[in-house]
């Protein structure tokens, strides 16, 4: 089998779901891997998840694994740096270490608002700056739980017609398609001075 039909969201939903009370560990393994190497599509996760379980089931199993798998990178980018974080997403990072901790912070928990923002590259970069782990962890939890749980609600509701799914659509394409544009043009919180790639 292809190693990328092996990841693909088809073969996850099918394996998931046939894992039966395992499913949930498993699942939760796939979202911290996807966190940890950028190849793996996190936020297609979490609405695939909304389809499997409950919007409340599928979003605290999305938050635990994410919140894992950004404690894993963030602790590789501390301890191995730039050369790991080159090797697993294919991107040289370079992180401003003269802006404040609430700063960074700030980033952090405004980044995790938007799934379509990289978790890894941000969770590296808060590990090769060595923003307190408090700090990090604090902002990743806090600013990943409100988009999660509407991501997986949308799985949940991905059948639902009408005024309701018109609504959740422009919501989804407002709030984390518009706003990281703004946030890039604008340049917010001094983003691109704070952590850049290339």
């Amino acid at each position: 089998m292809d190693f990328l039909q092996f990841l693909s969201l088809d073969f996850l939903q099918t394996t998931v779901a046939n894992a039966g009370a395992s499913g949930p560990v498993l699942y939760m393994i796939v979202i911290a891997l996807s966190v940890v190497v950028s190849q793996i599509p996190g936020a297609p996760l979490a609405v695939m998840a909304g389809t499997l379980w409950s919007p409340l089931a599928a979003g605290t199993y999305t938050v635990v694994g994410g919140f894992a798998g950004a404690l894993m990178a963030y602790g590789l980018g501390r301890r191995v740096g730039e050369p790991l974080v080159k090797a697993l997403t294919g991107k040289t990072l370079q992180v401003d270490h003269g802006q404040s901790e609430t700063a960074l912070g700030l980033l952090i928990f405004l980044t995790r608002l938007l799934p379509v923002v990289s978790f890894d590259l941000v969770s590296y970069g808060a590990g090769m700056a060595r923003l307190p782990l408090p700090i990090y962890a604090g902002a990743t939890l806090f600013g990943m739980v409100p988009s999660t749980f509407l991501l997986t609600y949308m799985g949940d509701r991905i059948c639902v017609s009408g005024l309701t799914a018109w609504f959740l659509g422009a919501l989804f394409i407002v709030l984390f398609l518009g706003l990281p544009i703004l946030v890039y043009r604008y340049n917010w919180l001094n983003v691109r001075s704070l952590l850049s790639c290339s």
